[in-house]
């Protein structure tokens, strides 16, 4: 279980404790690869934050996760909010964002990619596969800098 300390008193992570880490983790990351970070004034953006360097501009979507048993960062291009009437699952117009980056708790690194180069999620290895298979998978230390 993880931790942070607010105020002298230790919380338990939960949603968006962890969302907002991943948001601060990736402003300074993209701040150390010299980015100007522009946060927008909704919480209704489709995107986090925006990035300028060299004339250009992009829209960042921020994700918090955390790798799984088997070594792998996955990152699905879906959405899920509960209501009263229960748990719905939305796709992410990935037309509407630039820049996906992922904060991963365990490597504390962001890794950024595409989305519009990717079907209906991504999977991140972060540890040798058990039949060290490298065809067709995606090295997370291949993401580590904005494309």
């Amino acid at each position: 279980m993880s931790f942070t300390l607010y105020f002298g008193k230790m919380i338990t992570h939960h949603t968006k404790n962890k969302g907002d880490l991943g948001v601060l983790k990736a402003k300074l990351d993209l701040f150390l690869q010299g980015y100007l970070v522009l946060v927008p004034e909704t919480e209704h953006a489709p995107f986090d934050l925006a990035i300028y360097k060299n004339g250009e501009f992009k829209t960042v979507q921020v994700k918090y996760r955390a790798v799984n048993k088997r070594g792998v960062i996955e990152i699905p291009f879906r959405n899920s909010y509960s209501t009263a009437k229960g748990v719905n699952t939305k796709k992410v117009n990935k037309a509407l964002v630039s820049i996906y980056a992922v904060y991963c708790p365990q490597t504390d690194t962001c890794y950024y990619f595409n989305p519009l180069e990717y079907g209906e999620s991504i999977a991140l290895r972060v540890n040798a596969s058990v039949n060290h298979q490298q065809k067709g998978t995606h090295l997370a230390d291949d993401f580590k800098k904005v494309p």
